[in-house]
C-alpha cells in the first residue's frame, strides 16, 4: 500500500470533528449575550484603533478576524442571512452551533454522520412545511399595523428599541412604502428595492430628531454661494468629470521659445476648462454633480447660468441620483471624433433641487424624481457611533418590512415558533423507525436554544419559562380548542408567556425559514468533514 508524503498537519475522524464544533461553538458564544430585547452589546476595536459598538450579529462577525476555517463558514452564514433577509443573523449562528454541537454528541455515541445529515434534512423539511401551513398569518389580514410591529419586533432589540422604537417603525415602514414599484393589475408583482432608501447621519440633536425626507438626499452643498438654492424643474447631469484647469501629465513636455507662447499655452488650459463647462449649460442641465473637483474659474460660469453645483460627490451617491432621476452617468464629455458635448438625452429630471440647512450639515434634497421612487432617511444621534448602530438598527428594519411586504405572511415572535417546532418534532421523530429519528429528536431539543438564550439574556427563570411555553405549544398541538396557544410567545419584560401576535411581537415567515434552513445546512457543510490537511507554504526562493 502506497501513501501520499503530505507536508503539513493533518486531522482526521473524530478528532477534526470536535475541534471544528469547538470552533464554531466559541463563535456563538461570543453573539450569545447579544440576542433579544436585552441582549448587550459588543465594542470591537480593529488593528487600527476603530472603535465600533454593536449588537448586530453580522458586523459582529464580520469585524471578528476568525482564523479557524470552520469557524469561517458560520461567519460567512451571518452575512449571507443579512444579505438575504436583514435581520435574525445572531440567532442563526446559536442555531447552527447548537446543531454542530448535537449532532457530534450523536457521532460520538456512534450513530453514523450520514444518518444524522439526512436526520437533519428530513427535520428541516418538515418543520419548514408546518411553519408555512400552521403558524404564518397572511399579512392583508392585519394591514399597516403588523408592518410597524414587524419593524418594532426587530428594532426592540437593537439600540432603538427604547422609547423611540415605534416611531423608528413608522418611518420604516413609510419609506419601503415610498419606494414600491409596480403591482399594478395587469403588470409586474410589487418590489421594494431598498436601494432607493438613503440613510444620512448627521450628528447632533436627539434619535427622536430623526426624519423621513422625500426624495434624494446629498450630504453635500452648493460649491459657491452664488448659486441659487433652489432650482425647479431640475434638469441633472451625473459627471464623472474633472471640471479643474486642464495641465498636462506627467511627462509631457512643452518647448516655448517667447514669453507670449507661454502665456497661450495657459490661457488654453482655462479655454478647455470654459469649453468644457458651456458644453454641460448648453445641454439645459441646471443641477450638476460630479465625483471630481470644479474650478473656481468654472464656478462663475454655473452662478452666472444659475445652476446648481454639487462637487466631489462620493460616486455611490452619483449613481443613486442618476438611477432615481433616469440621468447617464458621464465618464467623458468627448464623443468619437474628439468634441466635448453633452447631449440633453443624458439628463434626468426631478421636480425640484433645493439646499437645506440643518445644524451645522448641508443637505441638497432632490424632490419628485422622474425616474424611480426614492426617498432619504437623517438619523440624528450625539456622536458617531451611535449614529453608526443606529443606521444598521434602521437597516435591518427597512429589510423586515421588504421582506414581509414580499412574502406576505407573518409568524409570532418571542421564541413560538422555535417552541412550537420543537414539540412538533418530538412526536414527528416518534413516527419515524430508522436512525434518522435520534437526529430529527435533536433538531427538536436545538431548536430550544432561542427561547433559553432569549430568557438568559433577560434575567429571568429559563428552565421555568421555557417549560410554560413549550407546554402551551404542546396543548395547541394536541388539545381541541387550544389551537390559539399556538402564537404563544415569552413575555421578556414580565417573565410570563403570552400570545405574542396580539401583542405585537411578529416576524416575517420567510425570516424564520431562511434562518433554520441555513443553520442546518452550515451544520451540515460542517459535519461532513472528516479530514482536516493545513498544507504548510513553501517559502519563495530568495534566488528564484
Amino acid at each position: 500500500m502506497t501513501s501520499l508524503a503530505i507536508s503539513g498537519h493533518r486531522e482526521s475522524g473524530q478528532d477534526v470533528r470536535t475541534a471544528n464544533v469547538t470552533a464554531c461553538v466559541a463563535v456563538a458564544n461570543i453573539l450569545r449575550s447579544s440576542l433579544g430585547p436585552q441582549g448587550l452589546d459588543k465594542m470591537l476595536v480593529d488593528e487600527v484603533g476603530d472603535v465600533t459598538v454593536t449588537n448586530d450579529g453580522a458586523t459582529i462577525v464580520g469585524l471578528l478576524e476568525v482564523e479557524h476555517p470552520a469557524a469561517r463558514i458560520l461567519t460567512e452564514l451571518a452575512q449571507q442571512q443579512d444579505q438575504e433577509v436583514g435581520d435574525g443573523t445572531t440567532s442563526v449562528v446559536i442555531l447552527a452551533a447548537e446543531l454542530l454541537k448535537r449532532a457530534n454528541d450523536l457521532v460520538a455515541d456512534k450513530i453514523h454522520p450520514t444518518n444524522i445529515i439526512a436526520g437533519y434534512r428530513l427535520a428541516i423539511r418538515e418543520a419548514c412545511k408546518y411553519v408555512r401551513d400552521h403558524m404564518a398569518t397572511p399579512v392583508e389580514a392585519l394591514g399597516r399595523e403588523l408592518l410597524v410591529n414587524a419593524a418594532a419586533t426587530s428594532l426592540s432589540s437593537k439600540i432603538l428599541g427604547s422609547a423611540e422604537s415605534n416611531h423608528f417603525a413608522n418611518m420604516a415602514v413609510d419609506a419601503v412604502l415610498s419606494v414600491k414599484t409596480g403591482g399594478v393589475k395587469g403588470g409586474p408583482p410589487a418590489s421594494y428595492p431598498i436601494k432607493a432608501v438613503h440613510v444620512l447621519k448627521c450628528q447632533g440633536q436627539s434619535a427622536r430628531e430623526s426624519e423621513l425626507l422625500p426624495g434624494v438626499a446629498l450630504n453635500c452643498g452648493r460649491a459657491a454661494k452664488g448659486m441659487p438654492s433652489r432650482v425647479s424643474p431640475a434638469r441633472v447631469a451625473c459627471l464623472d468629470v474633472d471640471l479643474r484647469r486642464t495641465k498636462m501629465k506627467m511627462g509631457v513636455q512643452v518647448q516655448i521659445d517667447d514669453a507670449s507662447a507661454l502665456n497661450a499655452a495657459q490661457e488654453k488650459e482655462l479655454d478647455i476648462t470654459r469649453d468644457r463647462v458651456q458644453a454641460i449649460l448648453a445641454s439645459g442641465a441646471n443641477v450638476i454633480l460630479t465625483t471630481k473637483g470644479i474650478d473656481d474659474a468654472a464656478l462663475k460660469y454655473f452662478v452666472e447660468a444659475g445652476a446648481i453645483a454639487l462637487r466631489r460627490v462620493p460616486m455611490e451617491d452619483v449613481r443613486r441620483v442618476a438611477k432615481a432621476t433616469g440621468a447617464v452617468v458621464q465618464g467623458s464629455l468627448a464623443d468619437l471624433d474628439g468634441n466635448e458635448s453633452l447631449d440633453s438625452s443624458q439628463l434626468g429630471a426631478a421636480e425640484e433641487a433645493a439646499e437645506m440647512r440643518i445644524r451645522d450639515d448641508t443637505v441638497t434634497v432632490l424632490r419628485g424624481c422622474q425616474s424611480t421612487a426614492a426617498c432619504s432617511v437623517l438619523l440624528r444621534g450625539p456622536n458617531e457611533y451611535m449614529c453608526d448602530e443606529m443606521g444598521r438598527s434602521f437597516h435591518d428594519a427597512v429589510c423586515v418590512v421588504k421582506r414581509t411586504l414580499e412574502s406576505g405572511t407573518v409568524v409570532p415572535g418571542g421564541g413560538a415558533v422555535e417552541a412550537a417546532l420543537s414539540v412538533h418534532l418530538d412526536q414527528y421523530a416518534t413516527t419515524l423507525g430508522t436512525r434518522e429519528m435520534l437526529a430529527v429528536a435533536q433538531v427538536a431539543d436545538a431548536l430550544l436554544v432561542i427561547p433559553k438564550t432569549l430568557a438568559v439574556n433577560a434575567a429571568m427563570d429559563a428552565t421555568d419559562l421555557v417549560a410554560r411555553l413549550r407546554a402551551a405549544h404542546y396543548m395547541s398541538q394536541n388539545e381541541k380548542g387550544k389551537e390559539e396557544l399556538a402564537l404563544t410567545g415569552l413575555d421578556l419584560k414580565t417573565g410570563v408567556v403570552r400570545n405574542s401576535s396580539k401583542a405585537g411581537v411578529v416576524e416575517p415567515a420567510l425570516s424564520k425559514i431562511k434562518s433554520i434552513q441555513f443553520a442546518a445546512e452550515a451544520a451540515i457543510t460542517i459535519l461532513r468533514i472528516d479530514d482536516s490537511i493545513n498544507v504548510e507554504r513553501k517559502d519563495a526562493d530568495p534566488e528564484g
